[in-house]
């Protein structure tokens, strides 16, 4: 996984950095129960390039929903591979499945 991506460890951590990023958040939340596992890998290789890719106009973030369950819950996110643009710590768009390089990048050049 690239290493522009943030892991927070618990909901506390995630609005820290929300907080102090001075760009849109890109989270994504992942599950780590045993059927999530792959999906959720490869997902975390799709946001390590966009990461890349728009680091210094957007912020990814990793997001495991059972570690950050407040978090989870405010932006209405109802499973792992969801995942929602933040400005200001305001959900602009939301976004669930699994995604392609190409359809992350349209969600975010069509929301920013």
């Amino acid at each position: 996984m690239a290493q522009r991506v943030h892991q927070p460890r618990e909901d506390a951590e995630f609005d820290f950095i929300l907080r102090m990023s001075g760009s849109p958040v890109l989270a994504y939340f992942i599950g780590t129960w045993p059927k999530a596992i792959d999906p959720c890998r490869a997902m975390d290789l799709v946001m390590g390039g966009i990461a890349d890719e728009y680091a210094g106009r957007v912020a990814v973030v990793r997001t495991d929903i059972t570690r950050c369950p407040a978090v989870t819950e405010r932006y209405g996110i109802t499973g792992a591979l969801s995942y929602v643009l933040l400005t200001k710590e305001e959900a602009v768009a939301h976004g669930a499945g699994p995604a392609t390089d190409v359809e992350v990048r349209g969600f975010l050049d069509g929301h920013l």
